[in-house]
């Protein structure tokens, strides 16, 4: 909403208000915008919540220290929405269709951990929102981000072509950072609906789904190729929410490591979105995808504001809807900015705690049924309560897999350029 009352005053010639057209700038004041928000209403919030007696049931009481948890409000997920959207609302370009659709996601999958935390607080139903319904949210969100990226014009990517020796080519920048401003690359390219993706590793790091269907011809292979591509895109947005759900176990754990996946897929967006540092790593440049690094710098500010009150010892739990929001949106923004493939990386600390629990789960199952008793692989899963059981004291645990967190979020950028 700033964004065009400055952009009206620049047009005025009022001194100052030209800077509102920078990404820069509005990133900044979206950051600590943020983090003012948090910490304003987070306090309030928690007092409402205790008053409410809104508190979480822990279940593991047998952990040193869960006894004392008992009765810490939850629900703070709350303080985590609102110190994104408001942000965004006020300095994002409201008409970018990647902005819309990751307003869409906070709000979509926030509503599905609110009715799943209110069932289970005000309820008193332990299991909360029933499984069936919680993925079906989040497949018909994948489905609508899915179809959004298919049927939107203004979702493409540009594929680049060398210019001939000589002939310099104008192309406009998009990203925000440079409105308006000629910039001449050393390369032409066009624009097109495409679903390529960003593989890590390799040379020539496009991958495209439509090469999954190699027995489809023309535009058989192009719609089976978008098929693929929804697919992945379900299975990326379930994957990814539910892990964040079940790494939400320890006092900042969920929350650290959240806050660094949005900084780094936020300098991934900013790199993305500027056709020079596109150009000049040579990775696929996306049109218009520059305006989430506003997003990113929201997102970023709410997660390090909620930590406030969240850290060890917490004074609230962000419950199911700030775990299932924060997983949704780190899915949705990988791949809007076609950077899916590296969520095993990034989100490395997400994949292990799921792994975990599937590993023990199924190995518990299967050696019941083999010796008539089951056995189990960690002494508790998910994987953070492994190290609870071994005496790690919580900070420690936490601090730990926060390092991790930042190792795999260098290594995920060190993979634009180490191919």
């Amino acid at each position: 909403m700033l964004y065009y009352l400055f952009r009206y005053l620049d047009q005025l010639d009022i001194p100052g208000a030209g800077a509102f057209n920078y990404l820069s700038t509005r990133s900044a004041a979206a950051v600590i915008t943020s983090l003012i928000i948090a910490m304003l209403i987070g306090k309030r919030i928690i007092k409402v919540l205790q008053r409410r007696q809104i508190g979480e049931t822990i279940r593991d009481l047998d952990l040193e220290g869960q006894y004392q948890k008992q009765g810490t409000p939850s629900m703070g997920g709350l303080i985590i929405i609102a110190s994104i959207l408001v942000p965004v609302l006020l300095f994002a370009r409201l008409d970018n269709v990647y902005i819309i659709l990751m307003i869409i996601t906070t709000v979509w999958i926030g509503l599905i951990g609110f009715v799943d935390d209110y069932i289970k607080i005000f309820r008193k139903n332990k299991e909360g929102l029933a499984g069936r319904f919680k993925i079906a949210g989040q497949v018909v969100l994948g489905l609508i981000v899915a179809l959004t990226l298919y049927i939107s014009d203004d979702v493409v990517v540009r594929v680049n072509v060398t210019a001939p020796a000589g002939v310099t080519v104008a192309t406009v920048d998009v990203s925000g950072e440079h409105p308006g401003e000629e910039l001449t690359p050393p390369s032409t390219a066009v624009n097109v609906k495409s679903t390529k993706t960003t593989i890590p590793f390799v040379k020539d790091n496009e991958f495209d789904y439509s090469w999954l269907v190699p027995f489809a011809k023309g535009k058989t292979k192009t719609l089976l190729g978008w098929l693929v591509f929804m697919a992945m895109v379900i299975f990326v947005v379930v994957a990814v929410s539910n892990g964040v759900n079940l790494t939400d176990g320890l006092d900042g754990l969920a929350t650290g490591t959240s806050a660094v996946s949005g900084v780094t897929l936020g300098i991934l967006a900013y790199v993305s979105g500027n056709i020079i540092y596109a150009d000049y790593l040579n990775i696929m440049y996306i049109p218009y995808i520059g305006e989430l690094v506003v997003f990113a710098a929201a997102f970023a500010g709410a997660t390090v504001g909620f930590l406030w009150y969240n850290s060890y010892p917490a004074q609230v739990f962000m419950g199911d809807t700030g775990s299932l929001t924060l997983g949704g949106i780190i899915a949705v923004f990988a791949i809007v900015i076609r950077k899916e493939l590296l969520i095993p990386i990034l989100c490395g600390v997400f994949l292990v705690e799921s792994l975990s629990v599937m590993l023990q789960v199924s190995w518990f199952k299967r050696t019941k049924r083999k010796y008539g008793e089951g056995r189990r692989i960690f002494l508790m899963a998910p994987l953070h309560h492994h190290y609870q059981r071994k005496g790690y004291a919580e900070p420690k645990i936490v601090t730990r897999f926060w390092i991790v967190a930042i190792i795999l979020a260098v290594i995920s950028v060190v993979t634009l350029k180490i191919r």
